[in-house]
């Protein structure tokens, strides 16, 4: 069946707007309260510096520009999630007409990916992951465009898009593994010339800060995220037993996007071509990454968490579709286009299902309740507004995001608390 180039960017869009509102409006009507890690960005976001003890500064900076549009309303906040996401889903899209001539496989590059959960089911609590994700995607565009055209433009845009992935979350320097190794490799060709390094520049000016208040912090954050991987615990077993267990989820989480795949072809037989500069590009931006944690599994011994590896597959329905492209038959495509709504129908209604049946989740938490609580208790000992409250940023950001003042967070208690022990933790509220 024949699509015509307007008739699918109408399917392209109206995907990307049926996305958007389903998955904004599922978690607003769900969910009583914001998920963790987005009550934890607004908490930093009350208090805004260029880190914080768990990360840089990026999702903290975002949440609290819409915060500072949008206030305590919680759509909000999974709407930005969203935004992040078919961000991310037009640059994939953009890219892939790079590479493919037919607009059907642009198309089928971003549907594929309603096959792999972290761009749909986990989405909707706002966090460092999803963040990163457009950044990601704009970065990977851009190194494109310069190693295609190597115009300075496209170069400083790359540096720029860069660094803000780092500012999201220090992962990103595994596609910087991938970008380094796809410039030296080109230089070493004399593909490209040194131009390239003029990137640099904006990328390092957009770190700086946080470089600055990296070492005055004593690299807070690095600690922060090496603890979080197990590291110092290790024995022998652990070096192969983590890499495979990252493995093998890795393999599980792309099931249901080689289900939707084998729809379109069910040979996958090809032929590589590795002096093709199309295909080493988009191995360097896809495989390399996560050959590169899994190393780092190995090497180090440590756990790599599911989670982490969000913006790892975005250009993979890209690479998938450009190795098999010869074997697509696209007069074929009712398999797929079922395959893919049973997919995009189903994950939404499982998000509501888990969340209107099971009530012991973060986003079960009581937080405005407890909020009003508190104002009720302040208000009969001061006649003041609450500035400050202190304890982790849970129970403390979700007074500070539910509260009227908009208290800024201050980190853990430090003195006196209000409230002793609520839920065993010392809050302080104060002027």
């Amino acid at each position: 069946m024949a699509i015509n180039k307007k008739k699918i960017l109408n399917l392209f869009y109206i995907f990307l707007a049926t996305h958007l509102i389903i998955w904004t409006a599922i978690p607003t009507f769900t969910n009583n309260n914001l998920p963790l890690d987005t009550i934890e960005a607004l908490a930093w976001g009350s208090n805004l510096d260029w880190g914080f003890n768990k990360h840089p500064p990026m999702s903290a900076f975002l949440v609290e520009i819409f915060y500072q549009i949008f206030g305590a309303q919680d759509w909000a906040y999974y709407l930005l999630s969203q935004i992040c996401v078919i961000i991310s889903f037009f640059v994939v899209f953009k890219f892939a007409e790079e590479f493919f001539e037919n607009k059907a496989f642009c198309l089928l590059s971003v549907l594929l990916l309603e096959g792999i959960y972290f761009y749909n089911f986990t989405t909707p609590e706002f966090n460092v992951n999803v963040c990163l994700m457009p950044f990601w995607s704009l970065t990977v565009l851009y190194l494109w465009k310069g190693f295609r055209d190597n115009k300075i433009i496209d170069w400083l845009l790359l540096g720029l898009f860069a660094g803000f992935g780092f500012l999201s979350k220090y992962l990103f320097i595994y596609l910087g593994f991938g970008i380094d190794i796809f410039l030296i490799y080109m230089i070493y060709k004399k593909k490209i010339d040194f131009k390239c390094l003029v990137s640099l520049i904006p990328f390092l000016i957009v770190l700086l800060p946080h470089l600055i208040w990296l070492t005055e912090n004593n690299y807070i954050t690095i600690t922060y995220g090496l603890d979080r991987t197990g590291t110092g615990d290790q024995n022998f077993l652990d070096h192969i037993i983590h890499p495979l267990t990252f493995l093998g989820k890795q393999i599980g989480i792309l099931i249901p996007f080689f289900f939707m795949f084998l729809f379109l072809n069910n040979k996958l037989k090809s032929k590589f071509n590795f002096k093709d500069n199309k295909l080493l590009f988009l191995l360097a931006i896809n495989i390399v990454p996560i050959a590169m944690v899994f190393l780092t599994s190995m090497i180090m011994g440590v756990k790599i968490r599911t989670m982490w590896m969000t913006p790892f597959y975005l250009f993979f329905g890209v690479l998938v579709i450009y190795i098999f492209q010869s074997q697509i038959n696209l007069n074929k495509l009712k398999g797929f286009t079922a395959a893919f709504l049973i997919l995009f129908v189903f994950s939404p209604l499982a998000y509501a299902y888990i969340s209107l049946t099971e009530t012991d989740k973060r986003t079960d938490y009581q937080g405005k309740k407890f909020a009003e609580e508190a104002q009720k208790i302040w208000d009969k000992k001061y006649s003041t507004e609450i500035t400050i409250v202190n304890g982790d940023e849970w129970v403390a950001g979700n007074l500070s995001y539910h509260l009227k003042s908009r208290p800024m967070w201050n980190g853990p208690v430090k003195c006196c608390s209000l409230f002793d022990g609520h839920n065993g933790i010392d809050i302080k509220v104060g002027k």
